[in-house]
């Protein structure tokens, strides 16, 4: 019987993996990930994963702090840390997230706070 449940949880994985590709929200180097996972390294894929929600929680905690200053100024920083997150996210294929990273850093590196709100909020609801 176990036997069957777990098969049922891979078709469940599968087809929530197909589902987040088809969407748009992973990409290729996901599955380059997974390539990497092998009797050796069982928990490879969520251990890369954890780490990676970890450090976006630190980088979206330090993007917010910047966006939330009245006088904001320092562009230099808001650049830096959208470059660490959109390579993070390059790297294990949060394909959604490097795209609003993408279009963020563009309306930082114009200075375009508007731009900002817009990327925030259209990341909130993507």
């Amino acid at each position: 019987m176990l036997g069957l449940g777990a098969d049922r949880l891979w078709a469940d994985m599968n087809r929530l993996l197909a589902l987040l590709f088809h969407q748009g929200v992973l990409d290729e180097q996901f599955v380059q990930l997974q390539q990497l996972q092998d009797e050796s390294s069982p928990n490879f894929v969520c251990e890369v994963v954890t780490i990676y929600f970890h450090e976006s929680e630190k980088l979206l905690k330090n993007l917010r702090g910047l966006l939330m200053e009245r006088e904001f100024s320092d562009y230099k920083k808001m650049g830096i840390h959208l470059n660490q997150f959109m390579g993070s996210s390059s790297s294990i294929g949060a394909k959604r997230v490097r795209n609003v990273c993408v279009a963020f850093r563009a309306a930082s590196e114009q200075n375009n706070r508007a731009g900002w709100v817009f990327e925030s909020f259209g990341a909130a609801r993507a």
